[in-house]
Protein backbone atom coordinates (compact mmCIF):
# COMPACT_ATOMS: atom_id res chain seq x y z
CA UNK A 1 0.00 0.00 0.00
CA UNK A 2 1.40 3.70 -0.93
CA UNK A 3 0.77 6.51 1.13
CA UNK A 4 0.02 9.66 -0.73
CA UNK A 5 2.71 12.35 -0.43
CA UNK A 6 -0.46 14.95 0.64
CA UNK A 7 -1.57 12.45 3.29
CA UNK A 8 1.80 11.78 5.09
CA UNK A 9 1.93 14.41 6.80
CA UNK A 10 -1.20 13.36 8.23
CA UNK A 11 -0.07 10.29 8.69
CA UNK A 12 3.11 11.20 10.41
CA UNK A 13 0.58 13.39 12.86
CA UNK A 14 -1.94 11.15 13.99
CA UNK A 15 1.35 8.65 14.75
CA UNK A 16 2.87 11.25 16.67
CA UNK A 17 -0.36 12.10 18.75
CA UNK A 18 -1.13 8.51 19.39
CA UNK A 19 3.04 8.26 21.00
CA UNK A 20 2.04 11.64 22.78
CA UNK A 21 -1.39 9.92 24.48
CA UNK A 22 0.73 6.67 25.47
CA UNK A 23 3.90 8.95 27.18
CA UNK A 24 0.76 11.08 28.81
CA UNK A 25 -0.64 7.80 29.55
CA UNK A 26 2.73 6.35 30.96
CA UNK A 27 3.82 9.54 33.20
CA UNK A 28 0.53 9.27 35.08
CA UNK A 29 0.78 5.91 35.91
CA UNK A 30 -1.63 4.30 33.60
CA UNK A 31 0.58 0.94 33.04
CA UNK A 32 -1.35 -0.09 35.74
CA UNK A 33 -0.41 -2.31 39.24
CA UNK A 34 2.22 -4.67 38.64
CA UNK A 35 0.71 -8.46 36.54
CA UNK A 36 0.88 -10.42 39.75
CA UNK A 37 1.49 -10.20 43.75
CA UNK A 38 2.71 -13.36 45.82
CA UNK A 39 -0.05 -12.45 48.05
CA UNK A 40 -1.70 -10.22 51.06
CA UNK A 41 1.73 -8.73 51.98
CA UNK A 42 1.60 -5.05 54.11
CA UNK A 43 2.70 -2.54 51.65
CA UNK A 44 2.76 -0.05 54.29
CA UNK A 45 5.57 -2.63 55.77
CA UNK A 46 9.05 -1.18 56.88
CA UNK A 47 11.64 -0.94 53.83
CA UNK A 48 13.54 -3.48 54.65
CA UNK A 49 10.78 -5.96 55.05
CA UNK A 50 9.50 -4.86 51.99
CA UNK A 51 12.81 -4.68 50.35
CA UNK A 52 12.83 -8.90 51.24
CA UNK A 53 9.83 -9.37 49.56
CA UNK A 54 10.04 -7.19 46.48
CA UNK A 55 9.61 -8.54 42.87
CA UNK A 56 11.95 -7.45 40.43
CA UNK A 57 10.06 -8.83 37.71
CA UNK A 58 6.99 -6.77 38.61
CA UNK A 59 9.35 -3.80 39.45
CA UNK A 60 10.14 -3.78 35.42
CA UNK A 61 6.45 -3.87 34.46
CA UNK A 62 6.42 -0.86 36.85
CA UNK A 63 9.23 0.67 35.22
CA UNK A 64 7.26 1.55 32.08
CA UNK A 65 5.91 4.75 33.70
CA UNK A 66 9.64 5.46 34.42
CA UNK A 67 10.76 4.54 30.95
CA UNK A 68 8.47 7.14 29.25
CA UNK A 69 11.83 9.48 30.80
CA UNK A 70 14.43 7.36 31.42
CA UNK A 71 16.52 4.29 30.34
CA UNK A 72 17.91 2.26 32.54
CA UNK A 73 20.12 -0.11 29.94
CA UNK A 74 24.11 -0.20 30.17
CA UNK A 75 25.69 2.80 28.03
CA UNK A 76 21.91 4.25 27.49
CA UNK A 77 20.32 7.76 26.57
CA UNK A 78 19.68 10.31 28.87
CA UNK A 79 16.31 11.41 27.58
CA UNK A 80 14.18 13.67 29.37
CA UNK A 81 15.56 12.08 32.76
CA UNK A 82 19.15 10.77 33.22
CA UNK A 83 19.71 6.62 32.29
CA UNK A 84 19.29 4.94 35.36
CA UNK A 85 21.87 2.54 34.84
CA UNK A 86 23.51 1.96 38.14
CA UNK A 87 21.62 4.16 40.17
CA UNK A 88 21.60 2.22 43.20
CA UNK A 89 24.15 2.86 45.81
CA UNK A 90 24.98 5.67 43.31
CA UNK A 91 25.56 9.49 44.28
CA UNK A 92 22.76 11.52 43.68
CA UNK A 93 23.06 14.03 40.65
CA UNK A 94 26.07 12.91 39.82
CA UNK A 95 26.44 10.00 37.83
CA UNK A 96 25.28 11.30 34.47
CA UNK A 97 28.03 14.70 33.58
CA UNK A 98 26.48 15.53 30.70
CA UNK A 99 23.03 15.51 31.97
CA UNK A 100 21.61 18.63 33.49
CA UNK A 101 20.52 17.58 37.00
CA UNK A 102 18.30 20.52 38.84
CA UNK A 103 19.72 22.51 41.15
CA UNK A 104 17.17 20.91 43.88
CA UNK A 105 18.22 17.31 43.32
CA UNK A 106 21.94 18.85 43.57
CA UNK A 107 21.58 20.35 47.00
CA UNK A 108 20.66 17.13 48.29
CA UNK A 109 23.48 15.30 47.81
CA UNK A 110 24.66 11.68 49.02
CA UNK A 111 24.02 8.43 47.39
CA UNK A 112 20.57 7.13 45.89
CA UNK A 113 20.72 4.04 49.02
CA UNK A 114 17.37 2.27 48.83
CA UNK A 115 15.59 4.21 51.63
CA UNK A 116 15.89 7.21 50.06
CA UNK A 117 14.69 5.84 46.24
CA UNK A 118 11.79 4.71 48.62
CA UNK A 119 11.47 8.92 49.84
CA UNK A 120 12.27 9.87 46.34
CA UNK A 121 9.66 7.85 44.98
CA UNK A 122 7.10 8.33 46.96
CA UNK A 123 6.93 11.95 46.24
CA UNK A 124 10.17 13.49 44.12
CA UNK A 125 8.74 16.98 45.27
CA UNK A 126 9.07 16.28 48.92
CA UNK A 127 12.27 14.64 48.78
CA UNK A 128 13.79 17.69 46.58
CA UNK A 129 11.64 20.70 46.84
CA UNK A 130 12.23 22.54 43.47
CA UNK A 131 13.26 19.23 41.16
CA UNK A 132 12.14 18.89 37.13
CA UNK A 133 10.03 15.57 38.06
CA UNK A 134 6.85 15.57 37.53
CA UNK A 135 6.42 12.31 38.25
CA UNK A 136 3.97 12.92 41.47
CA UNK A 137 5.34 9.42 43.25
CA UNK A 138 4.11 6.10 44.14
CA UNK A 139 1.51 5.05 47.56
CA UNK A 140 1.79 1.74 47.11
CA UNK A 141 5.31 1.44 49.22
CA UNK A 142 5.37 -2.19 47.64
CA UNK A 143 5.13 -1.00 44.02
CA UNK A 144 8.68 1.28 45.15
CA UNK A 145 10.55 -1.86 46.67
CA UNK A 146 9.77 -3.99 43.20
CA UNK A 147 11.02 -0.55 41.04
CA UNK A 148 13.80 -0.45 43.74
CA UNK A 149 14.89 -4.07 42.95
CA UNK A 150 14.46 -3.90 39.60
CA UNK A 151 17.16 -0.60 39.50
CA UNK A 152 19.13 -2.77 41.58
CA UNK A 153 19.54 -5.81 39.26
CA UNK A 154 20.39 -2.79 36.27
CA UNK A 155 24.39 -2.36 37.00
CA UNK A 156 26.50 -0.07 39.15
CA UNK A 157 27.45 -0.42 43.00
CA UNK A 158 25.97 -2.53 45.63
CA UNK A 159 23.32 -0.98 47.47
CA UNK A 160 24.19 0.03 50.81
Amino acid sequence: MTVSRFARPWLAGVVLLGLGGLTIALMHGVAGPAPHRRGPADPTADLDTRMREADAGAGAHLFATCAACHSVGRGGVDLDGPNLYGVVGAPVAERRPRYNYSSALRRVGGLWTPARLDAWLTSPAAFAPGTNMPFEGWADGRDRADVIAFLAQQGGPSPP
